[in-house]
């Protein structure tokens, strides 16, 4: 009898402990995903533009020079007034970068054009807004490749001429710093629970900060290597030839995603974005300041500190042969 009640007293127990643990189990609470999560999500399921072959959305000079009747193709100039007014690509209208948004909701109705191309002087401040309206869901949006350094020599001269360098070619690392850990994400702070509308807000943001904040030269970089986590964009065999020192390879079109390398970036450290040009990195550049990241444009990319190995190896080295002479409307 005694063994009974023992027992029986065992198994009551036992059951209050499972209901208990049970009832606690079910009473932790549930982490709600983070506005970040949230619209890296929203991006990846809408379009994924920055990881797909749609980026960068970059249009060559001999197709707008092909188009400039067509009133399906609309160039906007991001360039001062004055340096419009100096001279401009026929019908091309001048828009301030910043305003471009309010002029893509207000002004035009954007699908009514085939392509939507956004000028600028060297083509990296072009490809950085022109990153920010893919985002936004403009997908007829193109910036031109070199900018207005393209259309006529009289443009390339203070720009793309002269900050094509070999001053930092013999600085080259050439050791493969493999891409880190993951680690924490940004905190994305709109107040907003919907992918939409965190993103809404976000770009309307990133419009308001002057794309020359996120601009930083290779004298600057090549001093304070370590000041940067920079990330070489490019295909391994440029990486292989010589990078700036400690720069980590993330593979374009593809490692910008939640399922590759996108958590490893840090978010305790200034990222800097290079390239060959300056222009794929602004359309990275444009996504990583969108999800929160502190995050920079190597300017002119490896064209400022190995301009001539560019050349000699077809690896988007500008050159005179880039200048197509082009008229232009006063």
């Amino acid at each position: 009898m005694k063994k009974i009640s023992i027992y029986a007293i065992l198994l009551f127990t036992t059951v209050i402990l499972l209901s208990s643990f049970k009832n606690h189990v079910q009473q932790q609470p549930i982490n709600d995903p983070t506005e970040f999560e949230i619209l890296v999500k929203y991006l990846e399921e809408n379009g994924n533009f920055i990881n797909s072959e749609l980026a960068p959305a970059i249009i060559l000079a001999p197709e707008i020079k092909d188009n400039v009747r067509n009133k399906k193709y609309l160039v906007l100039d991001i360039r001062s007034e004055d340096w419009y007014a100096y001279g401009h690509i026929q019908n091309a209208e001048n828009v301030e970068g910043p305003e471009l948004l309010k002029y893509f909701e207000t002004k035009i109705t954007p699908e009514n054009y085939d392509k939507i191309t956004i000028v600028c002087y060297s083509g990296q401040s072009a490809a950085y807004y022109a990153g920010l309206l893919r985002l936004a869901g403009y997908n007829n949006v193109y910036s031109l490749k070199w900018g207005m350094s393209s259309w006529a020599d009289e443009f390339a001269t203070n720009i793309w001429k002269k900050n094509s360098s070999d001053a930092f070619a013999n600085q080259l690392e050439t050791t493969v710093n493999p891409i880190p850990e993951k680690t924490t994400t940004p905190t994305i702070s709109t107040g907003k629970t919907e992918g939409k509308d965190i993103l809404k807000q976000r770009i309307e943001e990133a419009f308001a900060k002057p794309y020359k904040e996120f601009i930083v030269k290779a004298e600057t970089v090549f001093e304070n290597p370590s000041d940067y986590y920079t990330v070489n964009y490019v295909s391994e065999d440029k990486y292989n030839f010589g990078h700036v020192p400690g720069a980590v390879r993330y593979q374009p079109n593809s490692s910008l995603s939640s399922t590759a390398d996108l958590y490893t970036l840090p978010t305790n450290k200034k990222i800097l974005v290079s390239c060959d040009t300056g222009l794929s990195a602004a359309y990275a550049v444009a996504y990583l300041q969108v999800l929160g990241y502190d995050v920079y444009n190597l300017g002119y990319g490896a064209n400022s500190y190995m301009n001539t190995v560019l050349k000699e190896k077809g690896w988007n080295g500008f050159s005179s042969e880039e200048i197509k002479e082009y008229p232009v409307v006063e």
